[in-house]
């Protein structure tokens, strides 16, 4: 109970000190009050604004002007039914429908207020609540044809959506969704059957069609936790790692401690981070550490299938950039076995063209462009498989340097330099000296062709640039392979090796 200010007076010590601030904020906040009754003037201003705001199309500017003039005069019905369509136009339908109440409160026969109500409730899908307000406004105006059109779909609509939910509840989602969607054509804010035909895609999987069902109830919602949880939820469960780590993120906004969406959010964090890792290293091709943040992605998600697949399907490229063509082809199948894809069968036709399985490259390649017809990488990859078979039959120079085909020239070098002195001539006698002299060819031929960076982009697509039969113009032409030195036999220099 409040003190009267003379026995507030009375009070003595640190007590008197309270009361006195107490005085002044009630002062204060009473000053406050007073100086934000808006004037008449005011109002008639801020009416104006807001009019020609909405004439430009600008809602939000012209809501803010309806806000202040609805402050200044709380029962003034004509600025509240101007709020309220400004609300409407925003697709603010609850507080559209709050605002066209206490218009009819106000002004009961006020006929345009209670239309916009029942349509409203008739687009929201409460049909009771419009067949109300349609017949208020029957009785006055019983000639009104457009709430007689509304009138005459709301019985049907009503129908419809009984034979709906017993379709939903003998799992006939098939033809339950057609039926939703006709209704939705009446009622597109009617968040129960925009749930109910987003359950019903689910039921019959189609994801990206029940998200945009969800996406439109957190619009109408406006505050859907649940539904960015599910949202996030179907986004992961068809790979969608990234987005979904998004609108878990939205859910986290309402409520940094959802009880779903933050445990949710700490295992999407870790799984997606890996996978973001795994496509920047491929795309680096840097091998090593995408295959380390792939086999992550694989130990943190042992179930969603999805998921999975794209931990599959990085590890399928990585592992055949890193030559580890075993491992490659294990990961193709597993990715493959999930989804058919082009880039996965591409990817494990290239692992088998590092195990020389010409027949199966070629094969692998033509099951990418059974799937997309204008697929470059396998129509070029056919024929560079062709032509890698044909060459297998030839010499392959990074086998006869004993180095990988991402070789660094370096690497190329060094490999050279210890097979040339292993396999020099001048080292044998007698019939091994001709096996030598062999050997000593190709491995000159190899360094030549793999040390010159436009000889070896030919000999990677499967052309031997030292072949007469390509005619291609190399060091090795002509009579003999090594006519380009200048004394008589190639084996009369010594090499000197440090």
């Amino acid at each position: 109970m409040a003190l009267p200010l003379s026995d507030l007076l009375m009070i003595g010590g640190g007590e008197k000190k309270l009361a006195a601030c107490l005085v002044l904020l009630l002062l204060e906040l009473f000053l406050e009050g007073a100086e934000s009754t808006a004037s008449p003037a005011d109002i008639e201003n801020h009416l104006e604004l807001g009019k020609e705001f909405l004439a430009r199309g600008q809602l939000s500017d012209a809501l803010t002007h309806y806000h202040a003039a609805v402050e200044g005069d709380a029962n003034n019905y004509l600025t509240l039914f101007k709020r309220g369509t400004v609300y409407l136009a925003l697709g603010k339908t609850r507080f559209a429908v709050q605002d066209f109440s206490r218009v009819l409160e106000l002004k009961p026969d006020f006929t345009a207020a209670r239309i916009q109500r029942g349509v409203v409730h008739m687009k929201s899908g409460e049909y009771e609540q419009a067949i109300q307000d349609f017949d208020q406004v029957l009785l006055e105006e019983p000639n009104n044809g457009l709430v007689l059109e509304h009138y005459s779909r709301l019985a049907p609509a009503q129908e419809q959506w009984v034979l709906v939910q017993q379709l939903i509840q003998y799992s006939d989602h098939q033809n339950a969704i057609p039926m939703i969607t006709q209704l939705l054509e009446i009622s597109p804010w009617a968040v129960p059957f925009r749930q109910a035909r987003s359950d019903a895609y689910i039921a019959i999987n189609d994801p990206l069609s029940a998200i945009a069902d969800l996406r439109q109830v957190n619009r109408l919602t406006q505050d859907s936790t649940e539904g960015h949880y599910k949202i996030a939820q179907l986004l992961y469960t068809i790979g969608h790692a990234t987005n979904a780590l998004k609108e878990i993120r939205e859910c986290l906004k309402f409520d940094p401690e959802h009880k779903l969406c933050f445990p949710f959010y700490k295992k999407l964090r870790k799984v997606e981070k890996q996978l973001v890792n795994a496509e920047q290293a491929r795309e680096e091709k840097q091998f090593a550490e995408c295959i380390a943040a792939g086999e992550a992605v694989l130990r943190n998600e042992p179930e969603e299938t999805m998921i999975r697949y794209e931990g599959h399907k990085v590890l399928c490229t990585c592992y055949t950039g890193d030559e580890q063509f075993g491992k490659a082809l294990q990961q193709c199948k597993e990715a493959l076995d999930i989804m058919k894809d082009a880039q996965v069968y591409c990817d494990r036709a290239d692992a088998l063209l590092g195990t020389e399985m010409y027949d199966d490259a070629i094969h692998s390649f033509q099951a990418a462009l059974d799937l997309e017809e204008s697929n470059t990488r396998a129509k070029e990859g056919i024929q560079r498989a062709k032509k890698l078979q044909k060459q297998s039959e030839r010499r392959d120079y990074y086998k006869i340097l004993g180095v990988k085909r991402s070789a660094s020239k370096q690497e190329i070098v060094k490999a050279y330099r210890k097979a040339a002195q292993k396999w020099h001539p001048d080292n044998f006698r007698d019939e091994e000296k001709k096996v030598a002299e062999k050997k000593f060819i190709d491995i000159a031929a190899a360094k030549e062709v793999l040390t010159d960076p436009e000889k070896r982009r030919q000999f990677d697509n499967g052309e031997d640039p030292l072949d007469p039969e390509s005619n291609q113009r190399g060091g090795f032409h002509g009579e003999h392979p090594f006519g380009h030195f200048q004394h008589g036999s190639p084996f009369q220099f010594k090499f000197h090796f440090n």
